[in-house]
């Protein structure tokens, strides 16, 4: 171990502002710039954080390249054995952003698939993208004391570190941390695709069964330490219901695998400096939300005018989200004078619930199909409260974001949802939020009945609510970024200790 500090690289499909889907862009962004902290101790210099170049990154500024490198590396499905692939080592905020550059892996319309579904070779582009961030590392001739793996995508590093550099200088002693961040996408590669991550069936590589090769599953196997990102989720991951068919796994990992709550950028998420909002506002000044509901309502259809309770809601149109049971809840939120704003796009049956209850209440309800980022934030600053009824959330921004904009969010208590609010009516003047235990409608219009009377009722207790969501800190350098430390600290230690006994 370096004692001036670990050397850290993340892998990771996607990072923001380059490549974004969802969550784990912010996270990756977010996470690699607070480590480059000048407060956090124990990581030398900025982390390097691989990406694919797809096509969708954005063109780079000459000035923000530090330098380009050709090389090759090995690909299982060149006939000459190996690929020419360029790293772009970018100057990111914080962090080194390196791109691998393979035209035939990502120069695609999507990241993972199209309109057909996924790509059939995405055990190959991914495992390529793997084996050529080894390469660059292995190039700059320095060792790597961690690997930190981000989802299934970079799970090809997991079989790459046993099956073919465990005795190497550079990647041989580095230990693998694996964070989980979606457990429903496993990269599942069945025997006839395994010649596309240069491996055989009946093989034994971290993640491999008779029947092929569980991306995800190789980087819960082989990492020293793996987490996912709550510690409410990693308890129900360990669980059958919520484990998606890795819960085994997982607990066979015992003590190694921990929950690191994620944090929230709290440069990127400010409403007193946000400037798509009509106005500012702060914790020590909240006249400007009011201007910001006004603005808001104006430009969805709703009468600025009323002050009947307004909940919002963003994200995909997925079950999983509990956008179904907003829909189900919206006729009896409605009759209790609310009025519901909806944006994001997804699953065809939740639109089409959405868009026949705006098409009857196009003063009450609003739907936006399209993901609209000035639109978001108008949202979290001027709606009245901010609904997340998921049926499970390995973490979730969106509450912490309602809750610095001063927003109370309504919750089902599940996962990352219950480690970051508070229930105002089961801790009064503690509370930051409300939240309800069955995944039903008639619970979360129980739950938005209490937070609508809690608002109706005005004054100091209301007030109170707003301005204690409004002051806690979710930020990745005084929260997240030190226990990710903690957690590369402890990997490091087991991988020496593991080598040292061979």
């Amino acid at each position: 171990m370096d004692p001036m500090g670990l050397r850290v690289a993340f892998l990771a499909a996607e990072c923001e502002p380059w490549a974004k889907t969802g969550g784990l862009a912010d996270v990756v962004d977010a996470l690699a710039r607070a480590l480059g902290h000048p407060d956090i101790d124990g990581v030398d210099g900025p982390v390097d954080v691989f990406l694919p170049r797809y096509r969708g990154v954005p063109d780079l500024e000459p000035s923000a390249i530090l330098g380009e490198a050709r090389l090759a590396v090995p690909d299982p499905r060149a006939r000459a054995g190996s690929s020419a692939v360029t790293i772009v080592d970018v100057a990111a905020n914080g962090y080194r952003l390196r791109l691998v550059d393979h035209p035939p892996a990502f120069d695609r319309e999507g990241f993972y698939g199209d309109a057909a579904g996924d790509y059939v070779d995405n055990a190959w582009r991914f495992g390529l993208y793997c084996r050529a961030a080894l390469e660059a590392l292995r190039a700059d001739g320095r060792p790597v004391d961690v690997l930190h793996l981000h989802d299934w995508q970079a799970g090809a590093i997991a079989i790459l570190r046993k099956e073919r550099f465990d005795d190497d200088p550079i990647i041989g002693p580095a230990a693998l941390v694996t964070t989980l961040h979606n457990l429903a996408y496993h990269g599942w590669t069945d025997n006839a695709a395994l010649p596309q991550l240069g491996l055989r069936p009946g093989g034994a590589a971290p993640g491999q069964n008779a029947d092929g090769v569980d991306l995800l599953a190789a980087g819960i196997e082989a990492a020293e330490i793996v987490n996912t990102v709550s510690p409410t989720y990693a308890r129900e991951a360990l669980t059958p219901a919520f484990g998606m068919g890795l819960d085994g796994l997982l607990r066979r990992r015992g003590d190694r695998f921990i929950g690191i709550l994620n944090g929230l950028d709290n440069t990127v998420w400010d409403p007193a400096t946000d400037r798509d909002l009509a106005a500012p506002f702060s914790r020590d000044d909240l006249a400007g939300k009011a201007t910001c509901r006004a603005d808001l309502l104006g430009q969805v259809g709703f009468d600025p005018a009323d002050d009947g309770p307004v909940i919002g809601m963003i994200g995909r149109l997925d079950p999983q989200k509990g956008f179904d049971l907003l829909a189900d809840a919206t006729p009896e939120l409605l009759a209790a004078g609310g009025r519901v704003i909806v944006q994001g796009t997804g699953h065809p049956s939740l639109a089409d619930a959405f868009r026949s209850l705006a098409a009857a209440s196009p003063d009450r309800v609003a739907l936006v199909e399209r993901f609209d980022r000035v639109l978001a934030r108008k949202i979290y600053a001027g709606a009245d409260f901010f609904a997340m009824p998921s049926r499970f959330e390995p973490c979730g921004q969106g509450q912490m974001i309602a809750l610095r904009y001063g927003t109370p969010p309504i919750v089902h208590r599940t996962g990352g949802l219950a480690d970051t609010v508070i229930d105002e009516t089961a801790d009064p003047g503690k509370g930051t939020g409300f939240v309800f235990d069955r995944e039903t409608p008639s619970s979360l219009v129980e739950a938005c009945r209490r937070a609508f009377a809690l608002r109706a009722s005005g004054g100091a207790a209301w007030k109170g609510l707003v301005e204690r969501g409004m002051a806690v800190d979710f930020g990745w350098v005084t929260g997240s970024a030190p226990r990710y430390v903690e957690a590369y600290r402890r990997a490091v230690t087991i991988r020496g200790e593991e080598r040292a006994t061979r």
